[in-house]
């Protein structure tokens, strides 16, 4: 029988247009609940018995930047406590051999296997008070000084020496690992050490000048004898990949030695040769060839403002020429175009070809430039001749001045004009500027061996996107669509451009969200629209649908969006563009660009046993597979949850699984030069540490072993549970029973969501404090927690929330775990809102959390994404909220979705959190919905965090949010005494 008090807290579902509380008992729908497959997770570790704290849960260290050797012979990782210091760790994977640099970070394996190198962080407290003086001056408008600075450590792998050496920026070995370079950071009054061989007594040494760039200390060290050379006033450095040069810019205090040079690192001496020197010169965007020692970078010459001026494009090629070669110059650019100092280039992987950018002169832009630089004269001007007592042109100002002066008036106005005809809202110009659009570079490539210059892009073709191919690139623009993506999302139109003429050929017109594919070759593009693949050949021009005549659909299966159904990727290209490698939501397909009929080469396992295939990139630097290639396979079981890796061949279907098991596994990076790969392995239970295996995985074995400290804890044991929603939707989601649960015994349920979370099933819980409730601490405390998965239906969000989510919880009542009277419900952002949505049709819920909801979506549709300057108009119409219309068109959809024209129904005590510089959801969203409640007389908590984003940052305020959230469900599920914050609130009382 159903239980008394779940029905008094149902919700009667009573006809597609409306709902309503329904408080009588026996309401059928109710408990309309299809029957349960009850799926219990392996655990891998034994469980135990203590409750998880937050303290102890800021202990918990997490493993980052894993890197492995290119021989596979050692890796190194941080491992990183959620608070506190951590630590960099090499470990040999053939032997027992591992060392640790304290405070380590920032990992680093020599190219022989020989030596590892990290960054020595700052302590947690000098982090915290470079945090608190950051936020003092933030607050006072004064510029940031200098954080906390770095060390490096450098440690031997034959025998652990380790030695250490103090403010150091940044670090790199070369490839060969034969040398290693740091640079220090800039001293204080370092200028002044220059200045002091040069002059014989204070009124003759030149004055500071802190606008000027000026380098500090590179240290070259050469690992097999410890020797080094001090470089003084170097900006930046690289080492070339073959290992026969460094190459580093100097920028001096007096401007005379600036210039660029490199160090031939074969010779014994190390001579320093220059290869562009100037005067005040500036050198920028070095740029090494890949697997090669050709050289590329951008000079110009700063004017007395220290402000570069127009700049060249140079290369240089190493052995075979022994001085750089001006590939591109501004003074041969295009009228009204100049090659900026703050560029981009970019080698092709031959070498043969270098990308760079020009800059178009904006008339208005240049001249509020040249008047701020002239402006800037004038008041360096007027403060040599405050120090010099000359104040007569003081008096004379002050008599000249006109109060009624339009001219000087209208200087001092700051308006925006925001016009309707706009391609883009001011906002979201202002947000770009910045970001983009004042720097923005036009892309042309420059062919090394003909010296030609081609324009591949210009202000009607914006967009351009570097290619290894020697024949095209592909270009993009979306002039025509900018207004429409205000409401509609993003469109462009789409070219194929010829690297040696700059001819352009349209390939697709208003393509939704362009990511076409462009083949290694060149002559192909591959995109997604109108629900099927397309093959442009740029041969003939033609295009042909890949995938209609197949009887399986490359759309998402799962998109309840309501924007245009996306594909599910494009997985690589095969050897010579014979074929492109797509996937459908289970299989991996070939399909030949000549033609002919596409292979399976999954054989449709995939869809018939509900695993999702994908491709495991073994070399990212590698952007095809060969013809005949053994291909590794992550295969993901869509209805179990569990992982395995596979592997397949490119041509046919050969489909051999390797390894499978309860568990997730990811890929992490294979050895350049050995057939070993890094990978993790992990369940609710079992952290995820580092493994390495051959290629065939078979013999994979455990190097790390990040928190023992988990067997001491009720972490709590996960569990897959199947219901179906009020509308009939088969729905999966995670049980997490409590730590030390008794079979029988009723438990306070905590129910997390956001939309698809059954995938969670084998994932180890995040262990971190921050705005989300942590899994094993409320296990731990005696919770169940449900992670249930939501469908939605374009147009009612909300009430999609209610459909799956509370015949979830019934289920959970059925099954005997959940107390009815205790169950608590969180969400943030679209979760926070659909929590918000959800407590308005239903009392099942004790007490609710809601960070960062939405609360009324008529004001929210018409407001701005502070962090983007977007209109949030498209988030409605194509894209998260799901309305799937505008306000205009459709305006009782917004208002039956938004919580605050509902506040009367809510009897859920409700806990709202928002950080009050949220740059997603305006905050004020929050003091709708706390105003609504609160004049209802409604059970209502708000908790603004000052100065926060969308996800807070400061950790004394996740902190506290994470404590305020369990201590508020612990009082209304649990019945535990309530912090005054609770009970009476906290007066304002200064800061």
């Amino acid at each position: 029988m159903p239980d008394p008090l779940l029905q008094r807290r149902c919700i009667l579902l009573a006809t597609a247009e409306e709902i309503v509380i329904f408080n009588k008992p026996h309401t059928r729908l109710c408990y309309f609940v299809a029957g349960v497959a009850v799926v219990l997770a392996a655990a891998s570790v034994s469980a135990g018995t203590e409750p998880l704290t937050f303290q102890e849960l800021m202990k918990f260290r997490q493993i980052e930047d894993a890197v492995i050797s290119k021989d596979g012979s050692w890796i190194a990782y941080e491992l990183q406590p959620d608070r506190g210091e951590g630590e960099a760790v090499a470990r040999s994977v053939d032997t027992d051999a591992e060392y640790r640099v304290e405070r380590g970070g920032k990992p680093a394996l020599s190219g022989d296997s020989a030596w590892f190198a990290a960054a020595i962080l700052p302590t947690q407290k000098e982090r915290d008070e470079a945090a608190k003086k950051k936020g003092e001056k933030k607050g006072k408008g004064k510029k940031d000084e200098d954080g906390p600075r770095n060390g490096l450590a450098l440690v031997s792998l034959q025998d652990g020496a380790q030695t250490q050496f103090e403010e150091v920026e940044s670090f790199a070995f070369s490839e060969d690992g034969r040398w290693i370079a740091w640079k220090h950071y800039k001293e204080e009054d370092q200028d002044d050490d220059e200045d002091d061989d040069e002059a014989d007594d204070e009124d003759e040494k030149p004055a500071k000048d802190e606008d000027r760039p000026v380098g500090t200390t590179l240290v070259l060290r050469k690992l097999s004898d410890s020797s080094a050379i001090r470089i003084p006033h170097v900006m930046v450095y690289a080492f070339d990949e073959p290992s026969r040069y460094l190459v580093y810019t100097v920028a001096a205090p007096d401007g005379e030695s600036n210039g660029i040079y490199v160090r031939r690192l074969g010779e014994e001496e190390l001579p320093e040769q220059p290869l562009l020197t100037e005067q005040a010169g500036r050198y920028t965007q070095m740029t090494w060839a890949e697997k090669s020692s050709r050289l590329g970078f951008v000079a110009a010459v700063d004017d007395d403002l220290h402000d570069p001026g127009p700049a060249d494009v140079w290369t240089w090629a190493g052995d075979k020429a022994r001085k750089p070669k001006r590939l591109a110059a501004s003074k041969d650019a295009p009228e009204g175009w100049r090659i900026p100092s703050r560029n981009e280039l970019t080698w092709s992987k031959d070498g043969e070809r270098l990308f760079f950018g020009y800059a178009w002169i904006d008339p208005v832009v240049e001249e509020r430039r040249l008047e701020k630089k002239e402006e800037k004269r004038e008041k360096r001007e007027r403060e040599k001749q405050a120090e010099a007592g000359e104040d007569d042109e003081q008096a004379e100002d002050d008599e000249s001045f006109d109060p009624y002066d339009f001219e000087v008036l209208l200087k001092e106005s700051r308006v925006d004009v925001w016009h309707g005809d706009d391609p883009r809202i001011i906002p979201n110009q202002k947000k770009r500027w910045d970001k983009t659009e004042k720097d923005r570079i036009y892309l042309a490539v420059g062919h090394i061996g003909t010296g030609k210059l081609v324009r591949l892009a210009d202000r009607t073709l914006p967009d351009v996107r570097p290619s290894d191919n020697a024949r095209a690139v592909l270009a993009s623009s979306d002039l025509d669509y900018r207004r429409l993506a205000t409401w509609d999302g993003d469109y462009a139109d789409v070219y194929h451009v010829d690297l040696k003429t700059g001819e352009r050929a349209r390939v697709v017109s208003k393509l939704h969200d362009p990511k076409p594919h462009l083949s290694p070759g060149g002559r192909f593009v591959v995109f997604w629209n109108d629900r099927d693949w397309h093959l442009y050949d740029a041969d003939d021009g033609t295009t042909r649908n890949l995938t209609r005549a197949l009887n399986v659909s490359f759309a998402d299966e799962d998109d309840d969006y309501p924007a245009p159904d996306p594909g599910y990727g494009v997985a690589d290209w095969v050897e010579k563009d014979l074929a492109v490698l797509i996937y459908d939501k289970f299989d991996l397909w070939r399909f030949p660009t000549g033609g002919g009929d596409p292979v399976n080469l999954t054989a449709g396992r995939g869809r018939e046993e509900h695993r999702r295939f994908r491709l495991v990139d073994l070399d990212p630097d590698v952007d095809h597979v060969l013809d005949e290639e053994r291909l590794l396979l992550h295969g993901y079981h869509d209805l179990k949850k569990n992982d395995g890796f596979w592997e397949t061949t490119a041509n046919r279907a050969k489909l051999e699984r390797l390894i499978e098991d309860d568990c997730r596994f990811r890929f992490l990076a294979k050895a350049e030069e050995a057939d070993r790969l890094l990978y993790t392995r992990e369940t609710y239970r079992e952290f995820p540490d580092l493994r390495v295996a051959g290629l065939d995985l078979a013999d994979g074995r455990k190097l790390t072993d990040a928190n023992p400290q988990i067997d001491r804890f009720a972490w709590g044991e996960a569990e897959l549970v199947e219901w179906t929603s009020a509308d009939g939707i088969p729905l999966q989601g995670v049980l997490i029973r409590p730590g030390n649960y008794e079979e029988g015994k009723r438990y306070p349920v905590l129910v997390y969501f956001y939309r698809f979370f059954s995938q969670r099933l084998y994932g180890f819980n995040e262990p971190v404090v921050n705005h989300r409730p942590s899994f094993p601490v409320y296990a731990s405390h005696g919770y169940a927690v449900l992670l249930p998965d939501v469908r939605f239906e374009i147009g009612r969000p909300g009430l999609s929330a209610v459909k799956a989510l509370v015949p979830g919880v019934q289920k959970l009542v059925e099954m005997g775990v959940a107390d009815p009277a205790a169950i608590g419900l969180h969400g943030h952002s679209w979760s926070g809102y659909q929590a918000a949505y959800i407590i308005t049709q239903t009392n099942l819920f004790a007490a609710a959390v809601a960070g960062a909801p939405v609360s009324n979506m008529t004001s929210a549709y018409s407001g701005i994404r502070l962090g983007s300057g977007l209109a949030r108009q498209f988030q409605y119409e194509q894209s998260q909220s799901r309305i799937g219309a505008s306000m205009d068109a459709a305006l009782p959809l917004y208002l039956e979705n938004s919580p605050v024209f509902h506040a009367r129904r809510i009897e859920t005590p409700l806990l709202i959190q928002f950080g009050d510089q949220d740059e997603a959801v305006p905050w004020q969203q929050g003091i709708e919905l706390y105003l609504a409640m609160r004049r209802l007389d409604k059970d209502v908590i708000f908790l603004q965090y000052r100065g926060e984003p969308h996800h807070l940052k400061q950790y004394g305020n996740k902190l506290d949010y994470s404590i305020k959230m369990k201590q508020f469900f612990d009082y209304h599920l649990k019945g535990a005494e309530a912090p005054s914050w609770i009970t009476e609130g906290v007066p304002y009382r200064g800061e």
